[in-house]
């Protein structure tokens, strides 16, 4: 028989097994996530986003499970998954996955917390590509004061947000807005990163980008090539994002008449998008749309014809009848059909096209 007090001693030895048994269980849980988690990251790096879904959705299930549904863990969990589906162009599905992260981070860290303004960064970034822009341009406006006021004004965070911002007025055509804004981001990489890291060709390509819509090829061709060349050094010649590099030059050699050096650059992304992203992403699109009007130039017209015809239903499918990219590519294939003599069919997609414009314009207006 035990005394009491050899049954107390006993007791709190269990005690002590059952807590450090606890304390391994929640140890080996975190690490499990943690080696997750890098897996996770390193496959976005890499483009690969097809074989990264199973780690990412495995990540957040562990973390849920693990340390709770409103666990800082589960926030970048969701974050990272979101990241991975506004990729795979599946918009609906990363919606609510930033949206949860964010709420998640504005109740545990308060709202002025850095993590707080990448969540509100990555949101802003998934409605400017939904065509969202008088819902993004909020959302990316106080992800910048966060982060100015934080991390202060020289942070590679600020030039990230300076460089969304911008974007965001590039596309809106707001020239005279983005451009200040990609060099302020420009100076800042240039003190804190250096030109060799991959996040630094973001931004000298949106400020090319700035220069090809006004005209300026000249200016614009040298920092897409440096762009590019940044791209296949740093993530390799096969990574989406130097599929986007080298359609951006693209554009360049077929505004100054060089379309066989266009033409090649132009299939190359096109094989490098369909290969990792899939043949129906919308960034498929961009490069279909760009390959027929490089042929509509030339009068290739039957041939310029079958890749509008993939690049409108890709668009309509993947980003909704209703987006400013599926009213793009409807004024551009009815110029086409202008070219041929097809003026009935022309007029039908202008119509259509022109009254997604005035939604879209009306939306954003009522925002």
């Amino acid at each position: 028989m035990f005394s009491r007090e050899g049954l107390a001693r006993y007791g709190a030895v269990i005690l002590l097994c059952l807590i450090f048994a606890l304390a391994s269980k929640a140890q080996q849980q975190q690490t499990r996530w943690k080696v997750l988690n890098e897996r996770v990251e390193l496959l976005f790096r890499e483009g690969k986003y097809a074989e990264d879904l199973v780690p990412a959705q495995e990540a957040l299930r562990l973390a849920e499970a693990a340390f709770g549904p409103e666990s800082l863990s589960v926030a970048t969990s969701l974050n990272n998954l979101a990241l991975l589906r506004r990729a795979q162009g599946d918009y609906a599905e990363a919606e609510p996955l930033y949206k949860r992260s964010l709420s998640i981070r504005e109740k545990v860290l308060g709202p002025a917390d850095p993590s707080v303004a990448t969540a509100l960064n990555n949101l802003a970034v998934l409605y400017a590509t939904q065509g969202k822009y008088s819902e993004a341009e909020p959302l990316y406006t106080r992800s910048l004061t966060i982060r100015e006021k934080v991390l202060g004004p020289e942070s590679p965070d600020v030039a990230n947000s300076l460089t969304g911002l911008g974007e965001l007025f590039r596309v809106q055509s707001r020239y005279s807005e983005a451009e200040p804004l990609f060099r302020r981001s420009l100076a800042i990489q240039r003190k804190t990163a250096g030109a060799e890291l991959h996040d630094f060709a973001p931004t000298l390509s949106n400020l090319a980008g700035v220069y090809y819509n006004e005209g300026k090829y000249s200016d614009a061709q040298p920092l897409y090539e440096q762009a590019l060349a940044i791209w296949e050094r740093t993530l390799g010649t096969e990574h989406p994002r130097v599929a986007t590099g080298l359609n951006n030059l693209a554009t360049v050699y077929r505004a100054e008449s060089k379309y066989a050096e266009a033409e090649a650059l132009f299939r190359r992304s096109l094989a490098i998008r369909e290969k990792t992203l899939g043949p129906d992403h919308p960034d498929v699109a961009v490069n279909l749309d760009n390959l027929a009007e490089l042929y509509a130039t030339q009068r290739k017209y039957s041939e310029a014809d079958v890749l509008f015809k993939r690049s409108l239903a890709i668009r309509e499918k993947a980003l909704g009848p209703e987006h400013p990219d599926v009213a793009a590519s409807l004024e551009s294939y009815a110029a086409l059909l202008r070219r041929m003599g097809r003026d009935p069919e022309a007029q039908q997609l202008e119509t259509r096209a022109k009254a997604i414009r005035v939604t879209n314009s009306q939306q954003n207006k009522a925002h």
